[in-house]
């Protein structure tokens, strides 16, 4: 859920705020509060982990592609290698020490019971979870470090085939399909006698990996146009107020039908690629050179995007540890001031997370892995389109 870019685009940043924001506000009236104290934006919050899946996709898969075409043009070559030791810098020693502390210290799981750990150490806690235990929030990690760990293996396999550019297409088509089909079946399999918004949902649909990654792939797809349709790319850039006027409309609609209809069939199977393809929208709005989006520097964005990953990992518990304290100060959990004071604790904590380790590990990475790509000095063939 985070970037390797070292220039900022603002657009980005305020994307990634964006997210951060949703899934905080969610995690709070669910977890902390029990009413909708953030009103519509809080019920909607779930959301702000599609938005990264989708950041996630564009980003990860532009540093793929890129580095593909660069092979086909005999000027270096992806390393599998080390691509997935640079991946795992960046997440793995996060998520590990946050997980150290679930693990380690009953006190920072409270009652929740935490799934075995093989299941965090392999990123399968996902499979089957049951909502309500410890770390459970982990969950989209597992998705997206699945889908990560196929996703090279993947690109390199279609680019050696003929007419891979077609291939590549056609997967991503193939894929958004799959992914309505399965959350069909499962729906109609598991969901429809179950009273609406059951655990039931949760297990076989929400946190399943073959039923969530559609915004992944959607950004992917927004990887694969810019490397390798780069005149459409460029005509649609050219527009991007429209861009994000038209994802901001479209994100719009589809809220309001999660909103209205959150567990329905129509919405469980195809809302997820509908909301995947507004962000991938205000994703071309924020890479749209000169556009509002990009010139615009939302105050604290930056600061909230560099952090959004060690916030995410320990804004949850750490709201959940203050409630019963604050609330015995008289601190009630539906006041603005409360809100306020937690979302400024779960910054504090990601921003100490962030320097005490993420940053630190973010170092060593670009100094003994600076790079996924190696030099090669004798051209591949060059693959048909």
């Amino acid at each position: 859920m985070t970037s390797t870019r070292t220039v900022r685009n603002a657009g980005l940043d305020t994307l990634r705020a964006l997210a951060i924001a949703l899934v905080f506000a969610n995690h709070y009236t669910l977890f902390i509060s029990g009413a909708p104290t953030l009103g519509w934006f809080g019920e909607i919050g779930w959301s702000g982990v599609d938005l990264f899946f989708t950041l996630s996709g564009y980003l990860i898969g532009n540093q793929i592609l890129a580095a593909i075409r660069r092979s086909q043009q005999g000027q270096s070559r992806l390393s599998l290698v080390r691509f997935y030791a640079r991946r795992l810098l960046r997440t793995l020693p996060n998520y590990y020490v946050v997980l150290a502390l679930f693990a380690c210290w009953p006190y920072f799981r409270m009652e929740l019971v935490l799934p075995p750990l093989w299941q965090f150490l392999t990123f399968t806690q996902n499979l089957g979870l049951q909502p309500g235990t410890a770390f459970s929030h982990a969950w989209s990690l597992c998705v997206e470090e699945q889908f990560y760990f196929l996703l090279p293996a993947a690109a390199l396999l279609i680019a050696a085939c003929r007419k891979s550019l077609r291939m590549a297409w056609l997967t991503v088509g193939a894929m958004l399909v799959a992914g309505m089909l399965i959350r069909s079946h499962l729906w109609l399999t598991y969901v429809a006698s179950e009273p609406e918004g059951s655990r039931v949902f949760y297990t076989e649909i929400y946190y399943s990996s073959l039923c969530r990654f559609d915004e992944l792939v959607i950004g992917v797809a927004l990887a694969l146009l810019k490397n390798y349709h780069t005149t459409l790319w460029t005509r649609l850039t050219a527009h991007g107020n429209w861009l994000l006027l038209a994802g901001t409309a479209l994100l719009a609609l589809v809220w309001t039908g999660f909103f209205n209809d959150h567990y329905g069939y129509s919405m469980t199977v195809y809302g997820y690629p509908v909301l995947g393809f507004s962000y991938a929208l205000l994703l071309l709005a924020a890479l749209s050179p000169g556009a509002w989006l990009q010139r615009v520097a939302v105050p604290g964005a930056a600061s909230l995007a560099l952090w959004s990953y060690a916030i995410y990992l320990l804004h949850k518990t750490l709201c959940m540890l203050l409630r019963a304290p604050l609330a015995a100060q008289g601190w009630q959990p539906d006041h603005w001031a409360t809100v306020l004071l937690m979302a400024a604790v779960s910054v504090l904590g990601g921003w100490l997370l962030y320097q005490l380790v993420e940053r630190p590990f973010m170092a060593l990475r670009d100094r003994y892995v600076p790079s996924h790509e190696v030099a090669i000095s004798t051209a591949p063939h060059k693959l048909a389109a």
